[in-house]
């Protein structure tokens, strides 16, 4: 749980509510289009990073007993950066993917995970939101980087 992950974590919120940035801000359209290509392949970067943290959070349960709110921060993070890559990148995935069965899976995963996208990625906002202020104000210096 770094800085990094918490910007990560806005950043995917972003991109996955571009709607609603565009109508509080028109001009974000140009920029939303300059990223828009890239898209894909920062989900499918975000998904891989979010499995390997949500691995990572399953095997340090300890974690749990450290401090409760920042293993919950952390499972948080790590599921939000998850989902929010696999809603981001399915086109990539998909291009790698042979198996007409697994792409059949893929679209019902995505049938019931994208009506959901929006708070998703408010959620992904919020949360990277809180990982920079949780790590600001209650880490020791030591354990920030």
């Amino acid at each position: 749980m770094t800085y990094v992950a918490g910007i990560w974590l806005i950043l995917l919120g972003v991109l996955a509510v571009p709607s609603l940035i565009i109508s509080r801000k028109p001009e974000a359209k140009e920029m939303f289009a300059k990223i828009a290509p890239f898209q894909g392949w920062i989900g499918v970067g975000s998904a891989v990073w979010g499995l390997i943290q949500l691995i990572r959070v399953l095997g340090h349960l300890q974690v749990f007993e450290f401090s409760f709110l920042m293993g919950i921060t952390w499972l948080a993070g790590a599921v939000l950066q998850l989902v929010l890559g696999l809603l981001l990148g399915v086109g990539v995935i998909k291009t790698f993917v042979s198996s007409d069965a697994a792409n059949a899976k893929m679209d019902n995963l995505m049938a019931k995970l994208a009506p959901k996208q929006g708070t998703f990625g408010i959620a992904g906002i919020i949360v990277g939101l809180w990982t920079i202020i949780y790590i600001a104000a209650f880490l020791p210096s030591y354990m920030r980087f």
